[in-house]
């Protein structure tokens, strides 16, 4: 056999027998996208971004700052998340221990206490934060939302790892991640508005718009960043703020009011977060079963739209837009259908035409991507990923590719 045939001939030797033949061609796997809606999907239309209180037209980047954005935040606060009371606190800050050894060295491991008091009252947060040692400072820093039970999430021995919060697999990409728990803010239960930032700041007869659960959630959040804004280790102007499920809603509505955070994630975060109200598939969550289901979540106000939200003056499209031009990603997985996946899809696109008063192409396409391929834009990305409803390590890790592009690393 000549050599030139010896290259274009395969032999697999079995025992002692034999066989030959051509190389088999190799053929990529086949693309998977999520399923269509059902055609009998009723009718929607959405509020137009774009579009002021009083019909005029938002036809640049300082119009959406000075007119619309306000009025969009206002209109948030006013039907579906609630207003923060204005009552006076101090906020300090306690590094309560600090590592420099954590993970066989390859980061430091500190310790914070935000407290916050209201005259003899008080609450405190406790944070939890590694920073790469290895890493040029100040650092992009991760702060994840947990909506978990601490222990099994952000354990700061390490003993106890999770995919929900790879803290060592963020290390090692160079970036710090912290973490605290939703609870030490205000306890996910319908307690009356009794406990926790609501006992703190609350001050008479609720109104229908006061602050729901995931509002306090997000005021938690900005006080945590208070506190980044002194750590010389942490680069106040790159970080993210993520969060899973209740903990994405929370952190949809944190980015959108503090502008302080330049990139906003939202994993599988549905029904009061980034899936679109108005859309009505037979599975998702909706308005009133959200408002059933966790009464506490939202201002009162919210409840009025439960099988009415075609009159809500917003959709969720308009809270994504909050984000611009800062960044924003939106995640998805492909067996959570109670978070509408093209939902949560279609207001990253809805949101485009803000991203393009600032010169950015926002998510760039209007075609939802294929499951496990991400869709980065300029400003926006959305990836549908195999899976259930949960926050995994290849979510962490098209989020961290996103962030080198935002962040402009390597």
């Amino acid at each position: 056999m000549s050599a030139k045939n010896a290259a274009c001939t395969l032999c697999v030797c079995v025992g002692v027998i034999l066989v030959a033949g051509p190389l088999p061609a190799e053929t990529p796997p086949a693309k998977a996208y999520f399923p269509p809606d059902a055609p009998n999907l009723p009718a929607y239309t959405l509020p137009n971004v774009l579009t002021a209180s009083d019909g005029r037209t938002i036809a640049t980047a300082e119009d959406w700052r000075k007119v619309r954005r306000p009025e969009v935040l206002e209109l948030f606060r006013k039907y579906v998340y609630g207003r923060v009371p204005e009552t006076p606190c101090q906020t300090t800050f306690k590094v309560v221990s600090e590592d420099a050894k954590a993970m066989d060295g390859a980061a430091t491991l500190k310790q914070v206490d935000v407290a916050i008091a209201n005259g003899p009252k008080s609450l405190t947060i406790h944070l939890v934060l590694f920073v790469p040692n290895q890493a040029p400072k100040p650092v992009p820093t991760f702060l994840l939302l947990c909506n978990r039970p601490a222990a099994e999430t952000i354990d700061l021995t390490r003993k106890v790892k999770s995919e929900f919060w790879p803290a060592e697999e963020v290390v090692a990409r160079g970036y710090g991640i912290a973490a605290f728990f939703l609870g030490d803010v205000d306890p996910d239960k319908n307690d009356g508005f009794k406990d926790g930032a609501h006992g703190l700041l609350d001050v008479g007869e609720r109104k229908p718009d006061a602050w729901g659960t995931i509002a306090a959630w997000a005021w938690g959040a900005s006080r945590v960043m208070d506190y980044f804004e002194t750590d010389k280790d942490i680069a106040r102007d790159k970080v993210a703020v993520i969060g899973h499920s209740r903990g994405g809603k929370t952190a949809l509505w944190t980015g959108a009011q503090d502008e302080r955070f330049a990139l906003t994630i939202s994993n599988d975060s549905g029904c009061g977060g980034a899936a679109l109200s108005r859309r009505k598939t037979k599975e998702k969550k909706t308005v009133a079963r959200i408002n059933e289901s966790f009464p506490h979540w939202f201002c009162a106000a919210y409840k009025g739209y439960g099988d009415k939200e075609d009159t809500l003056p917003v959709d969720q499209h308009m809270l994504i837009a909050l984000m611009a031009p800062r960044a924003v990603y939106v995640a998805s997985a492909d067996k959570d259908l109670w978070a509408d996946p093209r939902g949560e899809f279609l207001s990253v696109a809805g949101a485009t035409p803000v991203y393009q008063l600032f010169g950015k192409k926002g998510l760039g396409t209007g075609e939802m991507p294929a499951i496990g391929e991400p869709a980065c834009g300029d400003g926006a990305a959305y990836h549908i990923r195999e899976g259930k409803h949960n926050l995994t390590l290849f979510d962490w890790q098209r989020f961290m590719d996103f962030a080198d592009k935002v962040f402009r690393r390597g």
